[in-house]
């Protein structure tokens, strides 16, 4: 079903047989009369293994006939998964080079060379990492409107202030129970939503409480967001606070488009903000998407530029998705490729040039041109947090309304998870519970 949607053919009628000779994995597509055949070898020496071929054979036979019926070729191919790196580290894992396999898959020669590239990006933090400590993530869902593509738990900060005051108290009893779980921090990360929406109060004393933990020299982000809320004290509480890393989501620098998606703060203002937080000597991470709105190649080009001209350590750049749950999913269906895939390829020439590599990469559902999401960064600035929770090398604790933990058992290669509510009134009567099954999961 994957492959179907990526053509847009989820709605026709097919046919699939599979058959298995031996290390041959043979499977038959028919729709409408017309009839192929895919043979392929895939070795398979266990049940596990076994199945995890059958998949993979299937959704390439279903992407060759949709190509060859179409004339459409996709940049990551029949390769539907959400994150490509980890296919590459498996490969590797089994001493074999990735690229075979991402050959069979249709993945384009360039994707294979952006695979090599963020593999070797994050390559220090991956060893360092692997196995060892954890990384923190405490959820802050307000923002002060809830953009267009958004499909977050975050909540509109004004219609649900008179939850905020508790939601805090209960956050903070959260971190302070981590004691008792944690063995090495990573990295901390407060996220959201846009942390920024708090008060000074309620964000010194959840910083206090984060300082309560030990961090020692953990990296600690805070994705500060929209640039609206940014204030001098803000900023210094922050730094104050011992916060190493904020992010600057602008999205786009168009004032058109920060209208259009739903966003109350202009182009100038995102660079008043930027301006404002490099005073302070944090590392920078800004955000862009591709494809928002009504925007062309020539208006993302220019978000490109005046990203790239400010210097941040990191810009990521998103291809806009569709997700359930979303004010434009409700008006949309599908997102075609049209211009996103040279806002893509210009990401790259241009983030290049200006001397970042890729470092973290992954993938949606329902992106726009079957693109990805890249996380480029400049030498000596990749982002811990980033590197540890895409690539799952060490268990994620994360506290709050929607944050969902991750206990890595690397050594059986699995991943038990824990999910807090997303509604934040049921957050507010289960968090003691929460607290008590997340004690289980890492105690």
């Amino acid at each position: 079903m994957d492959v179907l949607r990526l053509f847009g053919a989820g709605e026709r009628d097919f046919s699939h047989t599979f058959a298995r000779e031996g290390d041959k994995f043979i499977n038959t597509v028919e729709c409408g009369g017309k009839t192929k055949t895919f043979s392929d070898e895939w070795r398979a020496a266990t049940e596990t293994e076994f199945r995890r071929c059958a998949k993979r054979s299937a959704k390439l036979a279903f992407y060759l006939y949709l190509s060859a019926e179409s004339g459409t070729h996709f940049p990551w191919g029949a390769l539907t998964g959400i994150r490509p790196t980890k296919i590459a580290y498996a490969e590797l894992a089994e001493g074999r080079d990735f690229a075979p396999l991402f050959k069979k898959f249709c993945v384009s020669d360039e994707n294979i060379a952006i695979i090599r590239r963020v593999l070797k990006a994050q390559s220090a933090i991956y060893n360092k990492n692997k196995g060892s400590g954890e990384d923190i993530f405490i959820s802050l869902p307000f923002c002060p409107t809830k953009c267009e593509y958004c499909s977050f738990i975050t909540a509109p900060v004004a219609a649900v202030q008179k939850y905020i005051p508790q939601y805090v108290d209960c956050l903070i009893e959260e971190i302070k129970e981590l004691k008792g779980v944690i063995t090495k921090i990573n990295s901390v990360y407060i996220g959201g939503g846009t942390p920024f929406c708090m008060t000074e109060e309620q964000l010194t004393r959840i910083y206090a409480a984060i300082n309560g933990l030990n961090t020692g020299d953990a990296e600690f982000t805070v994705e500060a967001g929209r640039p609206d809320t940014f204030t001098e004290e803000k900023l210094k509480l922050t730094k104050d606070a011992g916060a190493t890393r904020i992010c600057v989501n602008p999205q786009s620098f168009s004032d058109k488009t920060l209208a259009a998606i739903g966003r109350k703060h202009t182009a100038a203002d995102t660079l008043a903000a930027y301006d404002m937080a490099k005073k302070y000597g944090f590392d920078i991470n800004i955000d862009l998407i591709a494809g928002l709105s009504d925007e062309g190649v020539a208006e993302f080009e220019k978000s490109l530029n005046t990203a790239v001209g400010l210097n941040p350590a990191n810009i990521t750049v998103h291809s806009l998705c569709l997700k359930a749950g979303s004010k434009l999913k409700e008006h949309t269906s599908r997102i075609e490729g049209g211009d996103v895939d040279g806002m893509i390829a210009l990401s790259r020439s241009l983030l290049t040039s200006a001397g970042y590599e890729p470092y973290y990469l992954y993938r949606q559902k329902y992106q726009a041109g079957a693109n990805e999401n890249i996380g480029w960064a400049k030498p000596g600035k990749v982002c811990v947090y980033n590197v540890g929770t895409m690539e799952e090398i060490s268990s994620n604790i994360a506290v709050g309304a929607g944050a969902i933990s991750k206990r890595v058992y690397s050594e059986e290669n699995r991943i038990e998870r824990l999910a807090s509510p997303k509604d934040i009134p049921t957050y507010l009567n289960k968090y003691r519970e929460i607290i008590s099954k997340r004690a289980a999961l890492f105690g």
